[in-house]
C-alpha cells in the first residue's frame, strides 16, 4: 500500500481558469481509484483550497497543511502528486527528492526555464526518486492505437510528424511529447521556429505565445512540423503522420478521431468513443480516465523498477525542443542541440521588450490538463 500525498490542490474544480485548473483532483481521483494506494495529506498555501479538498478526499484536517515542508516531516509519504504552477516546480520537486519519497509524480509543463527541467531531472535521478511528468495523454486510445498502427507498418516508415492543435509550450508539452513517443522517444537534432505575440496570454504564470510554427529533426531523420495559432488548419488534423505508404490521421477536422489512408483508400478505426481529451465513458469530463491510467503506469513501473513512459529523462527531450524552439525565435535561427542556454527565451524576450504584447482579458485556456 502506498502513502500518497497531494502538493497544490487547487481551487475548486469545477471553475478552471488561467491561474489554475485544479489537476490535484484530477491526481487525487486516480488514487483513490487504485486499489494499492491511500491518500493521506495535502498541502495548499490557499488554506480555503486545502480545507475543500481534504473533505472531497476524506483526509483528516491535521494532515492538510500550506506548507509542503511540514507535509513531508509529518507524513513521509512513499508517493507525492505535484499540482503548482511550473515556476515552482523545482523547489518542491526537489524539497520531495531530498526527503523520503520513493516517486513523484509532477504536472507538466516540466519547468519554467531549461536549467531548471535539467537540475528538477537531475536532482531525482541522483536520489533515486522516480520522476514522471503527467502527459497522460499518451494512454488515450487514439494516440496508442495510432502508436500501434505505426509499429505494425500500417504506413511503412515513418517520415514526417505534423501538429496542428493548441500551442506551442503549454499544450506542446503534450503534443510535442507525443510526437516524440511516435518518433520512439529519441532526441532531436535541431530546431528552427517562428511566432506571434501579440496579444498577452499568461497561462500558470508563465507567457504563452499566440501563433507558432516550428520544425525539428530527430536523431534517426524523422522531422516533426508544428503549425498552432492562426496557422493551425494547416495540418488539417490535430496530429498526422506521414509514412513511406500512407498517413495516419488523429482528430480529423470534421472527420473521424482516427483513420489511416493508404493504397488509395481511407479506413476509419474504432478507439471506442475515446478523444483527444476524454474516453467515451458518461461522466468522463476532465478525461480523469486518463489520469488513472498513468497513475496505474507510475506504480507499475515503481513497483517494477523499471523507466515509465513519463519519466522525466524523456521530458527532457520535449522541454529541450520547446525552449529550443523559442531559443530559435530569439536567435532567429537554427538552433542545433544539445541546447546551450539556461533560461526561458520567450520569457527573457518579453521581458527585454523585444515582444511587447498588448494586455489582454483573461480567458480559460489549454494548459495544465
Amino acid at each position: 500500500m502506498y502513502d500518497v500525498a497531494i502538493v497544490g490542490t487547487g481551487p475548486d474544480p469545477s471553475n478552471p481558469t488561467l491561474d489554475g485548473f485544479a489537476m490535484g483532483y484530477r491526481h487525487a481521483e486516480a488514487y483513490r481509484n487504485h486499489d494499492d494506494c491511500r491518500l493521506v495529506a495535502c498541502a495548499d498555501i490557499v488554506p480555503e483550497n486545502g480545507a475543500a479538498f481534504a473533505d472531497e478526499f476524506e483526509i483528516a484536517a491535521e494532515y492538510v497543511f500550506e506548507d509542503y515542508r511540514e507535509l513531508l516531516a509529518a507524513v513521509e509519504p512513499d508517493v507525492v502528486s505535484v499540482a503548482v504552477p511550473p515556476a515552482i516546480h523545482e523547489e518542491i520537486v526537489v524539497g520531495c527528492a531530498r526527503s523520503v519519497v520513493d516517486a513523484i509524480h509532477c504536472e507538466k509543463p516540466l519547468a519554467h526555464t531549461w536549467a531548471s527541467a535539467q537540475r528538477t531531472v537531475q536532482t531525482c535521478w541522483r536520489a533515486d526518486v522516480q520522476l514522471t511528468f503527467n502527459r497522460q495523454r499518451r494512454f488515450g486510445r487514439p494516440f496508442v492505437d495510432a502508436k500501434q498502427l505505426l509499429e505494425d507498418g500500417a504506413i511503412g516508415d515513418l517520415e514526417r510528424i505534423e501538429i496542428g492543435w493548441g500551442d506551442f509550450y503549454d499544450t506542446g508539452a503534450h503534443t510535442v511529447d507525443l510526437a516524440g513517443m511516435f518518433a520512439g522517444d529519441r532526441s532531436a537534432k535541431w530546431v528552427i521556429a517562428q511566432l506571434d505575440y501579440r496579444e498577452e496570454d499568461r497561462r500558470f504564470g508563465s507567457h504563452q505565445e499566440n501563433q507558432m510554427w516550428a520544425q525539428w529533426r530527430y536523431d534517426d531523420g524523422v522531422h516533426a512540423v508544428l503549425s498552432t495559432g492562426a496557422g493551425k488548419e494547416l495540418v488539417g488534423a490535430a496530429i498526422l503522420l506521414r509514412g513511406t505508404d500512407g498517413e495516419i490521421r488523429i482528430a480529423v477536422d470534421d472527420g473521424p478521431m482516427l483513420e489511416v489512408r493508404s493504397g488509395g483508400s481511407t479506413e476509419r478505426i474504432d478507439v471506442g468513443g475515446e478523444t483527444m481529451h476524454r474516453t467515451g465513458n458518461e461522466g468522463d469530463r476532465f478525461g480523469s480516465e486518463f489520469h488513472d491510467r498513468a497513475v496505474e503506469h507510475v506504480l507499475d513501473c515503481l513497483e517494477e523498477g523499471t523507466e515509465p513512459e513519463l519519466s522525466g529523462r524523456i521530458g527532457l527531450n520535449t522541454a529541450e525542443i520547446l525552449f529550443g524552439g523559442y531559443e530559435s525565435v530569439r536567435r532567429r535561427g537554427r538552433v542545433d542541440l544539445p541546447l546551450e542556454i539556461d533560461d526561458n527565451p520567450l520569457e527573457a524576450m518579453v521581458a527585454s521588450g523585444d515582444l511587447s504584447p498588448e494586455p489582454a482579458a483573461d480567458e480559460i485556456g489549454e494548459g495544465g490538463a
